[in-house]
């Protein structure tokens, strides 16, 4: 487990915004994030950064904070915000990864007050924007589902997470643990098989892939045996988000003991603070 750079008098802007990411994560936090006066504002200004990882990290935690409906509205009205997304969409220097990343909280966003139907009509016209935006070498984002025997506690399933985000290519992705699956959006031209050949390198898990048949059957299918050359991934972040399962509305999951450490709104505040100094003298 790697240690967060110490919070010394002044963090650098990726440790902030890293520190911000895990606590996006924890649904618990996700409201008293969205509820604070610094922490939006200073991630869209993050998404303005020079440094590309503070861009990809600051969009993983706006990810996050997205999952809870309650914080869509605010987020979709906050100053910047949908203009900063849009920038980041169309910037010829974004890297592929971070360009679908920020197309998709964007969906998210734009989508949050609409009925059902609208909301078809209006994903399929952004989506054919963004792969306008996007342009012929990045195509659209592809969704491997993977059954994958051995994955049966935390930290099998951080192995399996480390493996996956050496993968260039790898957007995001989502663990069903109790059915020991990982449903994981790709780059369309990354092999899925190049999935397989990272998992089986942890030496104690395996992949096969869930595909439906034509009479919508779910089926297994082994990858071949021979490894695929994987690309390694050298200018990312080394954390990508857990998106949460449609089944299971997490916002209202039970509160853990302890996990609303006083720690949190704490922090929440030193990263205020720091996002003040930083850009608003």
């Amino acid at each position: 487990e790697k240690m967060n750079s110490t919070m010394s008098e002044e963090p650098d802007a990726l440790s902030v915004v890293n520190q911000l990411r895990d606590l996006a994560a924890d649904p618990l936090n996700r409201r008293a994030i969205v509820q604070d006066q610094g922490c939006l504002p200073g991630l869209i200004l993050f998404l303005d950064h020079p440094n590309p990882p503070v861009v990809h990290s600051a969009l993983l935690a706006l990810r996050y904070l997205a999952e809870c409906r309650a914080n869509r509205e605010k987020m979709k009205s906050e100053l910047g915000m949908m203009l900063s997304l849009q920038n980041v969409i169309q910037k010829t220097t974004t890297p592929g990864e971070t360009k679908l990343l920020a197309s998709e909280v964007y969906d998210i966003l734009q989508s949050s007050n609409m009925s059902d139907m609208d909301n078809v009509n209006e994903m399929n016209y952004r989506r054919r924007k963004a792969q306008f935006f996007l342009g012929s070498t990045n195509k659209r984002a592809k969704t491997v589902v993977l059954h994958i025997d051995g994955l049966d506690d935390s930290s099998r399933r951080n192995l399996c997470e480390e493996a996956l985000l050496k993968i260039k290519g790898v957007i995001s992705f989502t663990f069903q643990m109790a059915v020991q699956r990982c449903v994981v959006r790709i780059r369309s031209d990354l092999k899925a098989e190049a999935l397989a050949t990272a998992i089986a390198s942890t030496k104690v898990m395996k992949a096969q892939q869930v595909v439906k048949s034509e009479s919508g059957e779910e089926m297994l299918v082994p990858f071949q045996d021979t490894p695929v050359e994987v690309e390694q991934n050298t200018d990312l972040p080394e954390y990508l988000p857990e998106d949460e399962s449609p089944t299971r509305e997490q916002d209202k999951a039970v509160s853990r003991v302890g996990s609303h450490p006083e720690g949190a709104a704490s922090w929440l505040s030193t990263a205020a603070n720091f996002l003040s100094r930083s850009f608003y003298w």
